[in-house]
């Protein structure tokens, strides 16, 4: 396997197609351990589940922000200035004992973690750079690749001494960005909303602004009739990174006086200091490829779908276009799965991931509109301003409580039309960016439970699980099935009492993504079938 990309969605491909037992070669233009963007703040809990299972997650959980800090959002009319709403979020060391606020209900062993990609990056480079069978070639640019009928032949390029090289692999997926050059060379169109906001992104370090501070917070949504600023706390002392949402009219006087919008979002005059570290101009945009695969070469992350990055989703997201590609690949390589398999990829994740687009559009539009809105009251003293800043503050709490607590995108979506889910008629769960339910309905998210003190997800097989809540129940005919076939399989049983909420059905199978593969309360009369349905081998290739 060729992965075009070392950061995270193309580390985690990586990491996870080596531990199916599939050698990979990643190929990054970077140097081994130049700093990635600073773009990225947030690990969701279903990218840290992930990471949980490829065994990360307590290096990812150690790493970032100080562990007292706190990680809750702040509604403020300046960095310094009044507060007017918060959302409480526990801080690292709290995150596993803490139950309260809209995040902490949440059915996972693994919660959310907020954490930099300047130190997430590095925890998974070296991670995956201690993987047997795992390659990564720094500084090395795949600049051309032809498809042939055994696999894709690269031409990668090294950049220190403009060497060229030919990598053979039997894929290739490009994780190389929103300007991704393996998209380009397949003829892979975008589709969407090319304009949604300006923004100028500000990467500066400061020692003195915590302590000018009402209180820490990971991050600051400035709201005043001026301007428009979301800040994060990078190390929780002295380095922010800001982003300028720029009002519509604003694009090119704002552009030429970054320092006195910098000034005004974070509520201080002339005479305060502050150096930058790093600077950027972009425009949110809402696109999505319109193919997510050509022959033997695919997209994930960024070069297959851009989007604002509200609801912290951009690389959660291509993480989970990645496992669900990573154990199709596996399966085909290794050869129990039907190469048509490899066609459900794109049936399966496009249009989630143009759901959560379009989620984090509605949330990008509905802040647009508040902005457009805020009273000059706002920062005054008295009964009249005191009123403004509760209702803005209310309102700024209902917009963006979603994105920065989005249980439906980490728990709620589901597989709906696949070729390789053995629906049952009932339908999933309604959700929404926020709220969810389990469900063992095919498609869905496999349900967290504990057992005892461990958890289900620690339990499974890292191929197909069969869950069975009754031990009395024969299911040799289904695992002999498996094992003709090749395919990775386990049985896993669970207490049935404890289970009966949420599992109601004595058998559920569990695919290698851990979603909801097929569901009964007895095998079905040809269990070689079902076995061939979820592999893929009744497919037409």
């Amino acid at each position: 396997m060729l992965v075009v990309g070392g950061g995270p969605v193309g580390l985690s491909l990586a990491m996870d197609l080596t531990q199916r037992g599939v050698g990979a070669i990643v190929a990054e233009t970077r140097f081994a351990g130049e700093p990635p963007s600073v773009r990225c703040n947030h690990v969701s809990a279903r990218t840290m589940e992930i990471f949980r299972r490829l065994g990360l997650a307590d290096a990812v959980r150690d790493a970032g922000l100080p562990p007292e800090y706190p990680n809750d959002v702040a509604f403020r009319t300046t960095a310094t200035g009044i507060e007017i709403g918060r959302i409480p979020i526990p801080c690292r060391a709290e995150r596993y004992t803490r139950t309260d606020g809209p995040d902490g209900w949440w059915p996972t062993p693994e919660p959310p973690h907020r954490i930099n990609q300047i130190y997430l990056e590095p925890v998974m480079f070296a991670h995956a750079a201690a993987m047997r069978g795992l390659r990564i070639l720094n500084r090395t640019r795949v600049v051309d690749f032809e498809q042939r009928e055994d696999g894709v032949l690269a031409t990668a390029s090294d950049l220190d001494n403009n060497q060229t090289r030919e990598i053979f692999a039997r894929y290739l997926v490009g994780c190389d960005g929103a300007h991704s050059n393996v998209r380009h060379r397949i003829g892979v169109a975008l589709q969407g909303d090319n304009h949604l906001v300006d923004v100028q992104s500000t990467y500066i370090r400061t020692p003195h602004l915590l302590d000018m501070m009402q209180g820490p917070a990971w991050a600051i949504d400035c709201i005043n009739p001026r301007c428009c600023g979301l800040m994060f706390a990078i190390d929780g002392r002295e380095r922010w990174l800001i982003h300028d949402f720029l009002r519509p009219g604003e694009r090119s006087s704002a552009a030429l006086d970054r320092d006195r919008r910098i000034r005004e979002i974070l509520g201080v005059d002339a005479s305060f200091g502050f150096e930058i570290l790093g600077q950027e101009n972009w425009t949110a945009r809402r696109m999505l490829a319109d193919r997510f695969r050509d022959g033997r070469v695919f997209l994930c992350g960024d070069a297959a779908h851009i989007w604002v990055p509200f609801a912290g989703y951009g690389m959660n997201a291509g993480i989970a276009d990645a496992m669900n590609l990573s154990w199709m690949l596996a399966g085909v390589i290794k050869g129990w799965a039907n190469e048509a398999l490899l066609g459900v990829y794109e049936i399966e994740r496009r249009p989630i991931t143009d759901q959560v687009s379009r989620y984090a559009m509605a949330t990008s539009l509905a802040r647009t509109a508040q902005a457009g809105a805020i009273p000059e009251a706002i920062e005054q003293p008295g009964p009249e301003g005191d009123a403004a800043r509760a209702r803005i503050g209310r309102q700024a709490y209902d917009i963006n409580v979603g994105q920065f607590c989005c249980g439906g995108l980490n728990f709620g979506y589901f597989y709906a039309d696949s070729s390789v889910i053995a629906y049952d008629g009932e339908a999933a769960p309604a959700y929404n960016i926020y709220d969810f339910g389990q469900s063992t309905v095919p498609g869905c998210r496999t349900p967290h439970l504990w057992l005892g003190q461990q958890s289900l997800y620690d339990v499974l097989g890292p191929g197909f699980t069969l869950i069975r809540r009754d031990p009395q129940l024969d299911v040799g005919s289904l695992v002999a099935a498996a094992i003709d076939r090749g395919v990775p399989f386990a049985v896993v049983d669970i207490d049935a009492r404890q289970s009966a909420t949420l599992y109601s059905r004595k058998l559920t199978l569990i695919r290698p993504d851990q979603h909801i593969a097929w569901r009964g309360d007895r095998l079905p009369e040809d269990p070689a079938a079902l076995i061939d349905l979820v592999r893929g081998a009744r497919l037409a290739a």
